[in-house]
């Protein structure tokens, strides 16, 4: 009987395959079986999760572990998403917003409708951005909702806790969240050998090895937003959010062996900073098909550091800094019958003075100014769809006498072509600006030890950077298939520049070089093995790059592979992961960030979740971090290890309520922040 159920499911499947964009439910019996469904378009997917997903989830980061992106490493433990395939960041998103830690942690998985995984984003998500996550929710929400996140290291001083609270009445809602974070670790060690050519040819090799660190920081972070609502017409949203983060006294104490000396420096850093930010934004629908959306937000940035280091000889220095900013997006959008066209603005305004004092005595004074103007369509011609944009910017930059103006352009243009239900073949091409952070821009300079400094170039210039992908996909029910090639060809980047002086100094700091260019070649599956009971997945790939400096060519190649399961068993669901890391070589400096592997069992009753996480296990002596610089006239190999990072075990605690009438939350369009506080470290 058990084979003729199974058959009838495979049989059942197998003539649906059609109906891919409809979830699939085959019921026989009293056996209910659904999978997950997933649909291509030009720029990436859309994932639709399953029921149990979604119950085995407590917030953001521990539902997007359980869909196992392509090249992402999502860790619910330290709350952070990152890249492993050397692209670039990634963006978070919900129903179309940019949003934080708070706004993932107090997201409630059950009222997720789909992801939209876009792994090809335009210009318009921003500088440096290789994958955005949007997750669209369900737009009714509860009269009011309260709950807290909890997460504290069994292994280490290290915890983070938040609590929120939405309540609603008619057509206004509002809402409010305050987190808190904290970490205090010792132990974590690094090791480096460092060969400096000096001007009469000879070399001198200095040895740095930590003996003893402390790690400690706070960080607050609170939010209250309002929100009124005219059902789907009109749109206002105003919230005020405010962060205060502080590390004081961290320290690190390192043997030194110089030449024939031997000796102990220590380093040490206290940093402090607050942040007010004010976010205004407006959508009106003014026809059926015609609508504009804006938005408008103030960011004011202090910080206050301080920093010592008496390695040779003692080395002290404080910054006062103080940021102000303006960002300001217009959007006018019409849904034609042949395509939809989309046309918009984008100003930014920052101004930034930091006042280094001490041994780096140094006041910038720095005005950027950006516009941005862009239009697009997009449409489809079956089996062939289609998305064309393109944008101008134009860059102002002022400092200290330096400035500059410059101009981009920035087409793009994205095909794909449906092969047949299952299946389809996608290219996408883009140009875009990329601008280097403020610190790098400015004329300070800063000593990091006896031999090396870092030092700003005010004359740095945006670079341009093409890209090309190429994808083949395949799903069907409970399969998930696709091969990636992707070639990015960065022109005139801002590239590390290391130089000796006349009296033996090393100097750090960016200049714009010949070229950078990045081959990735990977695929990835994803396979049902039991529908909403066992999932595995696994990716890999080779990643080849070429430096070509003004004096040097570095090339490198590497591979990357992750891969997980997960099970699902009634109220526990089970969950393993692993990488191997991110390996690069940009510049001159050839890098490598950690593996990374967890088991974790969680438990849902009622409204409550526990969760046990188990990172990196077996490993005392984790490796964090190894970089090997090549220039020719310094060579350095830095090994760090993080006690606290290995052999982690975490406890995750959440609770949620929800009660009250129904009401029409905001979906916003638009969201713009600053976090940039301009400081060189």
């Amino acid at each position: 009987m058990k084979r003729l159920i199974t058959l009838s499911i495979i049989l059942s499947s197998t003539f649906c395959a059609y109906a891919q964009d409809v979830e699939k439910t085959v019921t026989l019996d009293e056996v209910t079986v659904k999978a997950a469904k997933v649909v291509n378009k030009a720029d990436g997917m859309i994932i639709y999760p399953t029921d149990a997903q979604k119950q085995a989830s407590s917030n953001g980061y521990s539902f997007l572990e359980k869909l196992t992106l392509a090249n992402l490493r999502i860790d619910n433990i330290n709350h952070t998403i990152t890249a492993i395939d050397n692209r670039g960041g990634v963006q978070l998103r919900v129903n179309g917003i940019v949003v934080g830690k708070q706004e993932m942690l107090a997201l409630n998985p059950k009222d997720i409708v789909k992801i939209d995984f876009i792994n090809s984003p335009g210009v318009r998500y921003g500088d440096g951005i290789a994958y955005v996550i949007d997750i669209v929710t369900r737009r009714n929400e509860s009269g009011y909702t309260v709950g807290t996140d909890l997460t504290s290291a069994l292994t280490t001083l290290q915890g983070d806790g938040m609590v929120y609270g939405k309540w609603n009445r008619g057509k206004s809602e509002w809402t409010l969240s305050y987190d808190f974070s904290g970490i205090r670790t010792k132990g974590a060690k690094s090791t480096q050998l460092a060969e400096y050519t000096l001007t009469d040819g000879s070399v001198y090799t200095i040895e740095r090895n930590s003996v003893e660190s402390l790690r400690k920081s706070l960080a607050h972070d609170a939010k209250l937003t309002y929100n009124w609502a005219d059902s789907t017409a009109t749109v206002f949203q105003a919230s005020l959010s405010g962060s205060f983060n502080e590390a004081p006294d961290n320290f690190t104490i390192m043997n030194i062996k110089d030449g024939k000396c031997q000796y102990r420096a220590t380093s040490r850093n206290d940093d402090k900073s607050y942040s007010p930010v004010l976010d205004i934004y407006f959508f009106r629908q003014l026809t059926a098909c015609q609508s504009v959306t804006a938005n408008a937000v103030g960011t004011y940035i202090s910080t206050q550091t301080s920093s010592y280091y008496d390695e040779g000889a003692p080395y002290k220095y404080d910054v006062d800094g103080k940021t102000a900013s303006l960002l300001t997006e217009v959007i006018y959008e019409n849904r034609l019958k042949p395509f939809t066209l989309s046309v918009g603005f984008n100003y930014s305004y920052k101004h930034t003075k930091n006042d280094y004092s001490g041994d780096a005595s140094s006041l910038t004074n720095t005005d950027n100014n950006r516009m941005y103007a862009f239009a697009e369509i997009k449409g489809m011609l079956r089996p062939l769809s289609y998305s064309l944009g393109a944008g101008a910017s134009y860059i102002h930059y002022m400092q200290n006498g330096h400035r500059y103006n410059f101009w981009t352009f920035h087409p793009k243009a994205s095909l794909t072509y449906q092969i047949n239900n299952g299946m389809q073949l996608s290219y996408t091409y883009q140009m875009q600006d990329r601008i280097s952070r403020i610190a790098m821009t400015s004329d300070a300079m800063v000593r990091t030890n006896s031999m090396e400094w870092t030092v700003g170039n005010p004359d740095l210039k945006p670079s341009r950077d093409m890209e090309h992908r190429l994808q083949l996909s395949y799903n069907n029910n409970r399969l998930q298939t696709f091969f990636d090639a992707y070639f990015k060809q960065c022109l005139k980047p801002n590239m590390a520049h290391y130089e000796r002086r006349n009296d033996n100094q090393f100097i750090y700091t960016q200049m714009n070089q010949k070229e950078i260019d990045a081959l990735d070649v990977m695929a990835y599956a994803g396979y049902w093995l039991l529908p909403e009971k066992l999932k595995i997945a696994a990716n890999g790939g080779l990643y080849r790059c070429f430096n070509f400096g003004n004096d040097y060519t570095h090339c490198y190649t590497s591979w990357y592979y992750a891969g997980s399961v997960t099970a699902y068993l009634g109220n526990f669901t089970l969950q393993g992961y692993i990488d191997n890391g991110n390996r690069f070589l940009e510049g001159e400096s050839k890098g490598y960030n950690g593996a990374y592997s967890v088991l974790k069992v969680s438990y849902v009753w009622r409204n409550w979740q526990f969760a046990l996480s188990w990172a990196n296990p077996f490993d005392n002596n984790y490796k964090a971090y190894e970089n090997e610089l090549l220039n020719r006239d310094i060579y350095k190999h830095t090994i760090g290890y993080s006690k606290g990072n290995g052999n982690q075990i975490s406890l995750n605690l959440s609770w949620r309520l929800s009660r009250g009438s129904k009401h029409k939350s905001a979906e916003k369009r638009i969201n713009l922040r600053d976090t940039d506080n301009g400081i060189i470290k």
